[in-house]
């Protein structure tokens, strides 16, 4: 299995606490870089934020070109028809941080994924799906591609869920966003969803949401 190379930030020293977030398609693990300033929880206490970068694909639905990306689109249909292979491979790549992490000491209850766009869809299908009881899944601006054949966790069924979206998103519209919160509702989860006066982005007010729901993830652990 390919090692992803990975952006670190550790907030402090000794962190017991760490965040793993996947970018979106042809982006890298720098986009959300400075988001990390304006978090407020991860001043109060050191985490570690771990931003991998995708491997490089040829990507359907644009011309077959080679960019950052975690799995193939195939076509932009309603419904998003995704290299599902592809994805569950990457989502295996990405488990291998959490493992290293565990390694490192920390908690598997102290370990958080997220993602945006693809990244985000990638972070549902391992996070809903890891052997260990994680401390949360955010996903950003993005859908439950493998919400059909994903093998869930008995220890993740209670897992705390934000969904993040945009409503005027022209990439991922809002639509896939709220049938990721349907679907995940129907599998007995309880996603909290909040919608934004955005596009195919993140906002202030996004921020600030996230914020205080990792807050809220963090000091569950303590």
């Amino acid at each position: 299995m390919t090692a992803l190379n990975t952006l670190q930030i550790d907030t402090g020293d000794n962190p017991e606490t760490t965040i793993i977030w996947l970018h979106g398609l042809g982006a890298s693990g720098h986009d959300f870089e400075p988001v990390v300033p304006e978090f407020r929880f991860s001043k109060e206490q050191p985490v570690r934020f771990i931003f991998p970068h995708a491997p490089e694909l040829p990507v359907t639905i644009n011309g077959g070109m080679v960019m950052p990306a975690w799995y193939d689109i195939l076509a932009m249909d309603v419904d998003r028809k995704v290299d599902a292979e592809q994805l569950r491979a990457s989502a295996g790549m990405v488990s291998e941080l959490i493992r290293q992490e565990r390694e490192r000491g920390i908690a598997s209850e102290n370990i958080i994924l997220g993602g945006f766009s693809q990244g985000g869809a990638v972070a549902y299908e391992l996070a809903l799906s890891h052997p260990e009881r994680l401390g949360g899944l955010f996903a950003l601006s993005t859908y439950f591609a493998t919400a059909d054949s994903i093998q869930l966790s008995e220890p993740n069924r209670k897992l705390p869920i934000f969904i993040g979206h945009g409503r005027f998103d022209p990439i991922v519209a809002e639509h896939l966003g709220q049938t990721a919160q349907q679907k995940l509702q129907a599998l007995g989860y309880e996603p909290e969803y909040h919608a934004y006066g955005m596009e195919h982005s993140l906002c202030l007010e996004e921020v600030r949401d996230l914020d205080a729901f990792l807050a809220q993830r963090v000091a569950a652990t303590k």
